[in-house]
C-alpha cells in the first residue's frame, strides 16, 4: 500500500501551480446516516499507509486515542478518526494512515482508502457554515468528484490539538512579550484552531491583525487594501508589515498567494512569513522559490512570536 506514496517527492513540483493531491479515505458506515463518506489528507502530510499493527493500550488517553505503535523503533500516538469524528459504525478500521508533519508522527486508523486525487486548489470550497458549525471546523474544505461523491478535507491540525493537547498551556502565551509599537499582520489560515493560535499570539504581543480564512479571500482583501492605498497615495507598508501565510488552504494555497504577492510591486519591502505544518526542509525550500522570506512551523507560539518580533521592529 505504500506504492501510493513512490512518487511523493515528485509532487513537491506541484507547489506554486495551486494544485495539491489528496489521498481519499472512508471511516465506515454510519449507523446514524446509513451513508459511507468520504474523507481526504493532503498527500505531503502521508509518510505511509499500512495494516494496522499491534497497538499498545495506553491509560488516561482521550477516548479517541487508541494507544501507540512502534514503527521503527519509534513510538507514535494512533487515533480512530472514526472516533474522533463522532461516527457510529460496526466496520472495523483496517488500515493506518502514519503521517508526519510540525516534527510528529501520529497514526490515523481508517476503513480504508481509495485512490490519490489531484486537483486544483480552485476546485476545493470552503464548506457552508452550518456544517463549519455542526462538526466544529473539522472539516475545512470540500471538492466534488465526477460521479457526484463530496470529499471532504479534514483538519487534522484540529485533531492533533484536541488529542494532543498541543494548545493547552497558558504560561506559553504569558511569556509572549509585547511589541511596543503600532504594527499591522495579515494572515490567513483555513484551519480555526491555527487561527486561534496566531490570534492569540498576536494578542500577547499587542499587534493588531486582519485575518482570512482562505488563500483567495486574502488576495481579495489584500488587492482592496492596495487600491485603497493607490487611491490615497498611501503606501502598503504603512498599513501592515507583516504577512502571514498557512500552505494548505482552499481555493488558493499559501504558495499561489505567495506568488501573487511577491509579483505585485505594491506589496514591495512586506515580507511573508510562512506559517505551515508541513516542516520538511523540501516544503521550506518549496516556499523560498515562490518568494516566502521567513518559515515557522505551526503550534510553536513562542518562535512566531520571536520571528515576527525580528521582522516587525
Amino acid at each position: 500500500m505504500s506504492d501510493l506514496l513512490k512518487n511523493i517527492d515528485a509532487r513537491t513540483k506541484l507547489a506554486g501551480t495551486n494544485k495539491l493531491e489528496i489521498l481519499m479515505f472512508t471511516l465506515g458506515l454510519d449507523k446514524r446516516t446509513g451513508r459511507e463518506e468520504t474523507y481526504g489528507i493532503n498527500v505531503f502530510k502521508v509518510r505511509e499507509v499500512m495494516r494496522i499493527p499491534p497497538i499498545t493500550r495506553a491509560p488516561d488517553m482521550p477516548e479517541s486515542v487508541e494507544g501507540m505503535v512502534s514503527l521503527r523503533g519509534a513510538l507514535v500516538p494512533v487515533i480512530d478518526l472514526a472516533k474522533y469524528a463522532g461516527i457510529e459504525t460496526d466496520d472495523k478500521a483496517d488500515i493506518m494512515i502514519v503521517t508526519e508533519y510540525n516534527g510528529h508522527t501520529q497514526g490515523f486508523l481508517v476503513k480504508a482508502v481509495d485512490n490519490i486525487l489531484r486537483l486544483d486548489w480552485a476546485a476545493m470550497r470552503v464548506p457552508p457554515a452550518m456544517l463549519v458549525a455542526q462538526m466544529g471546523g473539522l472539516v475545512t474544505a470540500i471538492t466534488e468528484l465526477k460521479d457526484g461523491r463530496l470529499v471532504m478535507m479534514m483538519d487534522v491540525e484540529k485533531v492533533l490539538s484536541e488529542t494532543g493537547r498541543f494548545d493547552t498551556d497558558e504560561m506559553i502565551f504569558k511569556s509572549v512579550k509585547p511589541l511596543g509599537k503600532d504594527r499591522t499582520v495579515f494572515y490567513a489560515d483555513d484551519s480555526s484552531v491555527a487561527r486561534h493560535q496566531i490570534q492569540r499570539t498576536l494578542d500577547a504581543m499587542g499587534v493588531k491583525s486582519i485575518a482570512a480564512i482562505n488563500g483567495r479571500q486574502a488576495w481579495l482583501e489584500l488587492s482592496k487594501m492596495a487600491d485603497y492605498a493607490d487611491a490615497s497615495h498611501t503606501s502598503m507598508k504603512d498599513m501592515l508589515q507583516v504577512i502571514l501565510t498557512d500552505v494548505e488552504m482552499p481555493e488558493m494555497d499559501g504558495y499561489m498567494l505567495t506568488r501573487k504577492i511577491k509579483s505585485d510591486k505594491r506589496f514591495a519591502g512586506i515580507p511573508v512569513l510562512m506559517h505551515s505544518s508541513l516542516s520538511s526542509s523540501s516544503n521550506q525550500q518549496l516556499g523560498k522559490a515562490v518568494g516566502v522570506d521567513e518559515y515557522v512551523p505551526k503550534f510553536e507560539p513562542q518562535k512566531l512570536a520571536q520571528t515576527l518580533t525580528r521582522l516587525l521592529a
